[in-house]
């Protein structure tokens, strides 16, 4: 691999050489997350010639994905979101071995998964993933490059547990938040460009730890405001009172359901919602409390989604038929999948309450103020 032409210009950098260039090819990474920040992360990664790649992503490409997910082409939408980037890397760079894994990352398989790489970076969008990874790779011993992007801002770090001593993301974020707390990027919207500055900052963050060169974000996050383009730093240190991670916990209850990010199997239109209020039907609004309070559909009720998935093996006996609606249908539509794999038959609301607000009143439904 070190003698292929296409890496010279790196390989001229004192701090690569040849024995860099080694370095580089023999490690083995796993990538979790083959969206936003997946697409620059594992195409740099590939392209600096990373020996061993596993994408990790259970979901699908969607239409609505490729503004920022440069890694997938148009044909490529309806295929998983993993095989679809790992054929990528493989015409980028034939020498990269690029394995994909078309699962989601739960505490049943993220040890077995992840064991056996030498770095594993985080590029997911919900936090039941970011606790269990973190989680996984403190049991593991793994440096996990973390990134997260929301609207115009971005944050990067490299966490390293380092036999219970070093800083996690729990160090961060000790309190997973609430279902609903923190909007998704689906919800709050973002820049594709922002994609790529956080996820080619993750990548540089990987390969300096693998080359051993400079100084990494450990210890630090990196904080990008790209309104300002400017960035900031903010120290992390380990909580003095937090023990070491010995077993993994599943978190999906406790502050959000990670799934795919496609349209709900069985969905209604806002121009539906009317005849369905007048028939009768249960209409619920999933959202948090604080979102209910500026408003919501007159003669629905509020039932926050924690609160409804917490009901598994005592579901609501009239639940089957309802509607469910969130403020952009992300979390409702998350919501439905997860019902009907319990056998609970529930539509969402496509679009959300964000979708019929401007225009209730020509629909014919009344809001809440």
């Amino acid at each position: 691999m070190t003698a292929d032409p296409r890496y010279l210009r790196q390989m001229r950098l004192p701090q690569v050489g040849i024995t860099g260039q080694e370095k580089l090819g023999d490690a083995r990474v796993a990538v979790i997350g083959a969206g936003g920040l997946g697409a620059p992360v594992l195409s740099y990664l590939a392209a600096a010639g990373i020996g061993s790649i596993t994408v990790i992503d259970a979901d699908t490409v969607d239409l609505s994905n490729l503004h920022r997910q440069v890694i997938h082409r148009t044909d490529a939408v309806g295929r998983p979101k993993a095989v679809s980037a790992a054929e990528h890397l493989a015409a980028l760079n034939p020498e990269v071995h690029a394995r994909s894994v078309v699962d989601t990352l739960t505490p049943a398989n993220a040890l077995e998964v992840l064991g056996g790489h030498d770095l594993v970076l985080d590029g997911t969008d919900n936090f039941p993933t970011r606790y269990l990874a973190s989680d996984a790779c403190e049991i593991l011993d793994l440096p996990l490059v973390w990134g997260s992007i929301l609207g115009f801002t971005g944050q990067v770090s490299l966490f390293h547990g380092a036999g219970g001593t070093g800083v996690t993301y729990r160090d961060v974020h000790p309190v997973p938040p609430r279902p609903g707390e923190v909007p998704s990027c689906s919800e709050a919207g973002v820049l594709g460009m922002l994609c790529g500055v956080i996820g080619s900052t993750m990548a540089m963050e990987a390969v300096k730890h693998i080359l051993g060169v400079g100084e990494t974000l450990h210890g630090r996050i990196a904080l990008y405001d790209a309104l300002t383009a400017r960035w900031m730093e903010i120290p992390v240190a380990r909580h003095p009172a937090r023990e070491a991670v010995t077993e993994l916990e599943d978190l999906t209850l406790t502050c959000g359901l990670p799934g795919p990010t496609g349209p709900a199997t069985d969905e209604v239109t806002a121009e539906q919602l009317p005849g369905l209020l007048a028939a009768g039907v249960r209409v619920i609004d999933i959202r948090e409390d604080h979102e209910v309070a500026r408003g919501m559909v007159a003669g629905a009720e509020h039932l926050p989604m924690g609160t409804l998935l917490a009901a598994d093996g005592n579901p609501d006996p009239v639940l089957d038929g309802a509607v469910l609606y969130c403020a952009v249908g992300t979390r409702s539509a998350s919501t439905q999948r997860t019902l009907a794999g319990r056998g609970i038959a529930v539509r969402s609301l496509a679009g959300g309450f964000e979708g019929l607000r401007d225009r209730a009143d020509q629909l014919g439904i009344e809001l809440t103020r």
